[in-house]
């Protein structure tokens, strides 16, 4: 974890900052859509967008790509940032997944979440090699992301699990 904070230490203080602009539309959505709405919608923005700046940032200029399934995950398992590679891409897309299928109920199949999340991260990745901002785009980074944006959908299924029911029952 050497030097992350001085690279990624503007992206939380910015963060941080934003709380009270995320609390102020929290409230103004509220009002409209009711506070689960309100609060779902917001915290996919807020527990994502950081993670697609990080992302998005670029270190220089050209492209790479790996569209073999789990070569960078092997060489990664030797580099001293396994776990900022690992852990990060496992975030990504983390409050999008706990939060979609609280916010809609077609998200309640853990599955959907997962085709979601994966198709995010493919358009993530594609961005990257597009605008050659220095940065290498991997199918890994793609089942990283779409992997953890699925646990956090098992993880939040105390909240949704018992509207999928009442749903099926309709």
């Amino acid at each position: 974890m050497n030097g992350t904070w001085e690279a990624w230490g503007g992206v939380i203080l910015a963060t941080i900052a934003a709380i009270p602009l995320a609390a102020a539309t929290a409230w103004w959505l509220a009002r409209r859509h009711g506070w689960r709405a309100a609060l779902c919608d917001v915290g996919m923005v807020v527990g994502t967008a950081p993670w697609l700046w990080m992302i998005l940032t670029p270190k220089g200029t050209g492209r790479s790509v790996n569209l073999v399934p789990l070569r960078d995950l092997a060489d990664q398992l030797s580099d001293d940032r396994v776990i900022e590679q690992f852990g990060g891409n496992l975030l990504v897309f983390a409050a999008l997944g706990f939060l979609l299928p609280i916010r809609l109920p077609w998200f309640t199949r853990p599955y959907r979440v997962l085709f979601a999340a994966a198709a995010a991260s493919i358009a993530v990745e594609t961005t990257q090699f597009v605008l050659a901002i220095g940065r290498h785009s991997s199918i890994d980074d793609v089942l990283l992301n779409a992997t953890g944006a699925f646990l956090a959908a098992l993880l939040s299924r105390h909240w949704w699990a018992s509207r999928e029911v009442s749903d099926q029952r309709r």
